[in-house]
């Protein structure tokens, strides 16, 4: 996931035990499987939740949402946060935060208290998914170690999204969706207790933070998915919808004046002049968008619908997992032969065949022929996907801004993530006027052809940005 990355002067360290490092990485891959996982970990359990805090299906949107808003929002501020106040000291800030969040939202009784819970659960993954790459690469310096603790981290990483809605499921069925959240605390509680044993303690560095450029993201992000969601149950002429998604745009456009003239800005803007990095960007908002929208409406689809319990449901999405594992290392492989643009490309066509397959799904839908060739595509366009964006954000990139270039993706794929399935999930629920089960269906498939229109944008806006590209 994320994050600031410097170059670390190895000259003067003496040699450590490898041991120590590599449950370091353990540590560390914890942290991230909790940040990645979160994004989708309640996704199998949201119709219970819905039963049981009598939350909308518009108003579930923001269980998954406000966690990924506050993620992308404070994401350049995390990175950053780390370089400046110290990596270990940041990283621990950032789980204990997402750990004590996590025992609110395990005890909410109201759906207000569990959307501010994964609010504030986004904001400390933001702040120790960056941190916790830095660290990672400080322990181990360039060479075939640190490429196999990357290949730990990054599995893990990759592995770790589908395994939550797996883990939802199953731990909702058997148990409560509070359950869900009891898991990640336990997570979150070992990772604090081994941080100070194995990661080295870092420095503080005597720079100011861009406090005023981590409000002014967050706040126009919050308020874009506000206005979209408030679209889907008023109108768009509302003034509750047109007032949040006009002051999100003031924000926005205030946010990108204030990094070109702020001394020490969260995100250098002229970034954008790499072409590969653009088209990084674009592909993680277009993939995010799209696998984030079917991890949304698949569980409402299964549970709702096909009657699936949310166990089942979760065990439905289980083969993405192993799916997006296999096809990432094998793309990674292909791409030292090919480059990047034939994996975006190739990846991101595939995941639209996958969502084209959920947008034909019917009221009458079986596992084998229906539900599996969909995430079995969509899944290994993921992989392949995946691979060919990590590699193209830090192309052509100097090594110092490494840190700044992981950031901008995943905030990114965080934007995707967020106001990209609040827009989706309006259209769902404007075209499902009546609650018919055919109506509702109908919602869904909106919602995919929407998605592919996305991807098919997104393909057309790399093609262009790396039209003279060959193996970059």
């Amino acid at each position: 996931m994320s994050t600031h990355v410097d170059p670390v002067d190895t000259t003067t360290r003496k040699p450590e035990p490898d041991n120590p490092r590599w449950l370091a990485v353990i540590v560390l891959a914890a942290a991230l499987a909790l940040d990645t996982s979160s994004v989708a970990v309640v996704n199998a359990a949201l119709p219970v939740i819905g039963r049981e805090l009598n939350i909308g299906s518009t108003g579930l949107q923001w269980a998954m949402t406000s966690y990924a808003v506050t993620f992308a929002g404070f994401l350049l501020f995390g990175g950053r946060a780390a370089d400046v106040l110290g990596r270990r000291r940041v990283f621990t800030i950032g789980v204990g935060l997402f750990t004590a969040a996590t025992v609110v939202a395990a005890v909410a009784p109201a759906a207000e208290v569990l959307m501010v819970a994964r609010a504030l659960q986004g904001v400390g993954a933001a702040l120790s998914g960056p941190a916790s790459l830095a660290l990672l690469t400080e322990l181990f310096p360039e060479g075939p170690r640190r490429n196999r603790a990357l290949a730990v981290y990054t599995s893990v990483g990759a592995s770790s999204f589908s395994a939550g809605v797996v883990i939802g499921g199953v731990l909702t069925d058997l148990f409560s969706w509070r359950a869900v959240f009891v898991f990640n605390l336990l997570i979150g509680a070992a990772v604090l207790l081994a941080v100070r044993s194995v990661l080295p303690a870092g420095r503080r560095k005597p720079e100011k933070l861009d406090v005023g450029g981590a409000a002014a993201v967050t706040g126009g992000l919050l308020l874009a998915v506000l206005g979209l969601s408030q679209a889907s149950h008023s109108s768009w002429t509302d003034p509750l919808t047109v007032a949040p998604l006009v002051l999100a745009a003031v924000l926005l456009v205030g946010f990108v004046r204030w990094e070109r003239r702020v001394a020490n800005p969260l995100l250098q803007l002229g970034i954008f002049r790499i072409p590969a990095v653009s088209a990084a960007t674009v592909a993680a908002v277009a993939f995010f968008t799209a696998v984030l929208a079917v991890l949304f409406f698949a569980p409402l689809y299964l549970q709702g619908l096909l009657g699936y319990t949310p166990m089942q449901s979760g065990l439905a999405i289980l083969p993405m997992g192993v799916t997006v594992v296999v096809s990432s290392n094998i793309a990674g492989r292909v791409m030292a032969r090919t480059g990047q643009r034939p994996l975006l490309i190739t990846g991101l066509l595939l995941i639209a065949a996958g969502v084209g397959l959920w947008a034909v799904t019917p009221l009458d839908g079986a596992y084998w022929p229906h539900v599996f060739p969909a995430v079995f595509v969509m899944s290994i366009g993921q992989g392949v996907a995946f691979a060919g964006l990590t590699a193209a954000s830090l192309t052509g990139v100097p090594q110092h801004e490494h840190g700044v270039a992981g950031g901008l993706n995943v905030t990114a794929q965080q934007l995707g993530g967020s106001v990209g399935v609040a827009a989706l999930v309006t259209l769902a629920a404007t075209v499902s006027t009546s609650g018919e089960p055919a109506d509702v269906l109908a919602g869904y498939h909106a919602a995919y052809l929407a998605a592919i229109a996305v991807i098919g944008v997104g393909i057309a806006v790399i093609a262009v940005l790396l039209r003279g590209a060959r193996r970059s």
